[in-house]
């Protein structure tokens, strides 16, 4: 009997109730719905007990038991105590399987949010990529149209960039090092294609065990370039800070501007794209600004220190 109701209120509340009234917000009509189901299976329990178990099983009762069985129904029926009791029975199992469901229902939207993640991740990815090789390729072009001695050197660093872009940076976290010998090559590129035209400083200070999302600094550097040294009269200044101490990354690339006024107001999709992945990957750990002060630009990212 007491598994016939909790079956019945099992049913009733996760197929009847819960989905028509108390998801829709209808939260008195829930309630009082409950409260006369609970009811119901209260009378219709104890009608069972009076009719067929109290006659049949009464030499079997304890002293309370017999007290208990010789009360008419009206009486048992006003016992507040033992409503209450009886409810508590009447629901666990489906307290139980509301909450398993609520759980399976947690995991299948942590699920698809880390798939969702994944998949925009690849697709900024697959835009990041190809706006850096343009820029590469532009000033690999510009050097053979020259006939360079360095077009050979180019192509190597052209060659190192491309092997880790395509087979080395796939995980979603790569060593920090990695990231910085391909500053390094494309620092390397820049000063075969701008020669005095630009002074660069790179200072770094990091550890082995420190990672980072892959291709991330490099759009900073890229931009400080295209912003700052491709429209400049005179020769312009970068400096690139990087260091990881404790819990932290800490990045900063200063430019001079230029002397022209060709900048465009849009920000350019390289900084989309890097302000979508930090929002993805590092969420509340990670701080950028990007500060236009008197006659230099200059961005500043914190990172968590991802370690392994």
């Amino acid at each position: 009997m007491v598994v016939f109701t909790q079956i019945l209120t099992a049913y009733s509340c996760l197929y009847i109730l819960i989905p028509r009234f108390l998801n829709k917000k209808k939260y008195i009509v829930f309630g009082v719905l409950l409260l006369g189901l609970l009811f119901g299976l209260f009378v219709i329990y104890n009608l069972f007990k009076f009719w067929y178990y109290d006659p049949k099983y009464y030499e079997t009762y304890n002293e309370l038991g017999k007290q208990y069985a010789k009360e008419s129904l009206l009486e048992r029926l006003a016992y507040p105590s033992v409503f209450l009791s009886k409810c508590i029975k009447f629901l666990t199992p489906t307290v139980l399987l509301l909450v398993g469901r609520i759980y399976k229902n947690q995991q299948q939207i942590l699920q698809f949010k880390e798939q969702k993640k994944t998949a925009e991740l690849l697709a900024l990815k697959s835009q990041l990529n190809p706006h850096f090789l343009f820029n590469t390729l532009n000033n690999l072009y510009s050097l053979a149209l020259e006939k360079s001695d360095k077009t050979p050197e180019v192509i190597e660093r052209l060659s190192d960039i491309l092997d880790y872009i395509l087979y080395r940076c796939k995980d979603q976290y790569v060593p920090l090092q990695k990231e910085v010998e391909l500053i390094e090559n494309y620092l390397a590129l820049e000063k075969v294609r701008y020669g005095k035209r630009v002074n660069i400083s790179f200072k770094q200070a990091i550890s082995d065990d420190t990672y980072i999302a892959p291709l991330i600094l490099l759009t900073f550097v890229e931009n400080a370039f295209k912003h700052g040294v491709k429209q400049a009269l005179n020769q312009a200044q970068i400096n690139i800070d990087l260091k990881a101490e404790n819990e932290w990354i800490h990045f900063s690339v200063e430019n001079t501007k230029p002397n022209t006024k060709l900048e465009s107001k849009e920000e350019p999709l390289g900084l989309k794209n890097v302000r979508k992945q930090l929002e993805l990957l590092y969420l509340e750990s990670h701080s950028l600004t990007i500060l236009d002060i008197n006659e230099r630009y200059l961005v500043t990212l914190e990172l968590h220190n991802n370690k392994k």
